[in-house]
C-alpha cells in the first residue's frame, strides 16, 4: 500500500520522468497504430521496429555516444529505408509484401546486431546501456528523453488531429479518397511517417523487439470495442496510456521487472478481454447471438410446423402429437421439446392432453413467419428470376432476419399479394 501511495503521488521526479514518458509514448504509438491497422498494414510496423537497430548502432559510430536525438534521427532513417524497399520489393518483382516485410526485418535486424555486436567489443566506454534499445529501458528514462519524446508525441498528436478525416478517408476507402482528388499518395507518405516515428520514439521504453506490439494491440482492443473511429482512437489511446501506467508502477514494485516487456503484457491483456469480453464484436457476445439466433430459428420453424398443419385441416388451434409435429417435419426429437418448451414459456403454445396447440397469439406469430417466408420467395421468383422451386431453401434463412420496415417495404413492392409462387394463400397480419 505504501507503494501505491509513493508511486501515484508523483512526488519521486524519477517516477514522473517514467510515468510521463511511458503514457506519451504508448498513447502517440496506439493512436498512429489505429490507422495502420485500418489500412491493413499492421507487419509494416513490425518491420520498423526491427529495420530502426541500425540506425541507432551507425547514430551512435557517427556521434560516439549516446546523443538521444541523433539516434533517433539515425533510427527515423533506416527506418524509412526499410519501408521504401518493402514497397519497392512489393512492386518491382514477384514477391508479395508479406514476404517482403519478411525479407527486409530479417535483414535490417540482422545488420543491426552485426554493428550492435562490432560496438560492443570495440571498447568503447559510452556504449553501455545501447543494448537497451533491443529490449527497452523505461526506467532509465531522464527528463532530457521526456522533452524529446514529449516533442515528437505531440508532433504526432497535432499532425493526426489536423489530418484526421483525410487519414481516415484513406484508412477506409481509398479509392473514394482518389475519385475525390484527395492526394493518396501523400497521405500513404504522411501515415509511414508517423508510423516511424511513432517506433522511433518507443524503443527507448519498449525495445524494437516489442515496439511493434505496442503500435498495434491497443488499436486491435479497441476496434473491438467501436465502429466510430473517433472513438477507437480515444480508446487506443486510453488503452496505451493504462498500459504505460500499468508497465511503470510493476517495474517500481519490483525492481526486477522490466517496465517496456510488462507494458506489452498489459497491453496485450487488455487485448484478450476485448477479444472476450467486447459488446457485439467479443466472442462472448458473438456466442450468445449465435445461441439467440438459433433458438430463434427453432421457435418459428417449430411455428411454421403447427400452421401448416393448419392450413391442412383449417384448424389452426387443433391440439398436435410429437409424432404428427415430427412427421411433418423432421426438426429432431430433442430440438423439437426445446422448441415446444421455449415457446410455451412465451405464450405461444399450450400443452393440451400430452398434446400442443397454438395459443391465439401462437396463431398470429405462425401466420408472421409464414407470411414473411412466402413474399421472400415471392420476391425471389418476380424481381430475381429464380424458379419458384429453387427459393425455398434461401427464404428459409432469410425469413427469420426480415424487420417490419422490410416487410413493409416488400408488400409494397409486390403490390400486396395474396398468393406466392406456390399457389398457396399469403397470411395477413
Amino acid at each position: 500500500m505504501e507503494d501505491l501511495i509513493t508511486f501515484f503521488s508523483f512526488t519521486d521526479p524519477n517516477i514522473r520522468y517514467v510515468v510521463l514518458g511511458a503514457i506519451l509514448l504508448a498513447a502517440s504509438s496506439a493512436i498512429v497504430g489505429c490507422f495502420t491497422l485500418l489500412k491493413k498494414k499492421a507487419l509494416v510496423g513490425d518491420a520498423v521496429a526491427h529495420s530502426v537497430l541500425p540506425g541507432v548502432c551507425a547514430a551512435f559510430l557517427f556521434a560516439g555516444d549516446k546523443n538521444t536525438v541523433l539516434l533517433i534521427v539515425g533510427a527515423f532513417i533506416t527506418g524509412w529505408i526499410s519501408l521504401l524497399a518493402i514497397d519497392y520489393i512489393t512492386a518491382k518483382s514477384k514477391i508479395k509484401q508479406d514476404a517482403a516485410i519478411g525479407l527486409v526485418l530479417s535483414v535490417f535486424f540482422g545488420v543491426g546486431i552485426v554493428l550492435l555486436t562490432f560496438i560492443q567489443q570495440s571498447g568503447n566506454s559510452a556504449q553501455s546501456g545501447l543494448d537497451n534499445f533491443i529490449f527497452g529501458k523505461a526506467a532509465a528514462l531522464v527528463g532530457q528523453d521526456l522533452w524529446v519524446f514529449s516533442i515528437i508525441s505531440i508532433v504526432l498528436l497535432v499532425v493526426v488531429s489536423v489530418f484526421f478525416k483525410e487519414l481516415t478517408l484513406v484508412a477506409f476507402d481509398e479509392s473514394y479518397a482518389i475519385s475525390l482528388g484527395l492526394p493518396v499518395r501523400g497521405l500513404d507518405v504522411l501515415l509511414t511517417t508517423l508510423t516511424v516515428l511513432a517506433v522511433v520514439t518507443g524503443i527507448t521504453a519498449v525495445g524494437v523487439v516489442l515496439m511493434a506490439a505496442m503500435l498495434i494491440t491497443p488499436g486491435s482492443a479497441a476496434r473491438y470495442w467501436t465502429d466510430n473511429i473517433r472513438i477507437m482512437v480515444l480508446l487506443a489511446a486510453i488503452f496505451g496510456a493504462i498500459s504505460g501506467i500499468a508497465g511503470a508502477y510493476i517495474s517500481y514494485v519490483a525492481p526486477s521487472m522490466p517496465t517496456g516487456p510488462w507494458m506489452v503484457v498489459v497491453s496485450s491483456i487488455i487485448a484478450v478481454c476485448s477479444f472476450l469480453l467486447a459488446p457485439r464484436k467479443g466472442i462472448i457476445a458473438r456466442w450468445y447471438n449465435s445461441r439467440q439466433n438459433r433458438f430463434l430459428m427453432l421457435e418459428e420453424n417449430t411455428l411454421k410446423v403447427f400452421y401448416h398443419l393448419g392450413e391442412e385441416d383449417k384448424s389452426f388451434q387443433a391440439p398436435r402429437s410429437i409424432a404428427v409435429l415430427l412427421g411433418k417435419r423432421a426438426l429432431g426429437k430433442s430440438n423439437l421439446y426445446q422448441g415446444l418448451k421455449r415457446l410455451k414459456i412465451k405464450g405461444l403454445l399450450e400443452p393440451l392432453a400430452g398434446q400442443w396447440q397454438l395459443t391465439a397469439k401462437g396463431v398470429e406469430k405462425a401466420a408472421k413467419v409464414v407470411k414473411l417466408h412466402r413474399l421472400w420467395e415471392l420476391y425471389l421468383t418476380n424481381y430475381m428470376k429464380i424458379a419458384p422451386d429453387h427459393v425455398h431453401d434461401d427464404a428459409e434463412t432469410i425469413e427469420h432476419i426480415i424487420t417490419p420496415e422490410i416487410e413493409t417495404e416488400l408488400e409494397h413492392l409486390l403490390d400486396y399479394p395474396k398468393i406466392d409462387p406456390h399457389k398457396q394463400e399469403i397470411p395477413r397480419s
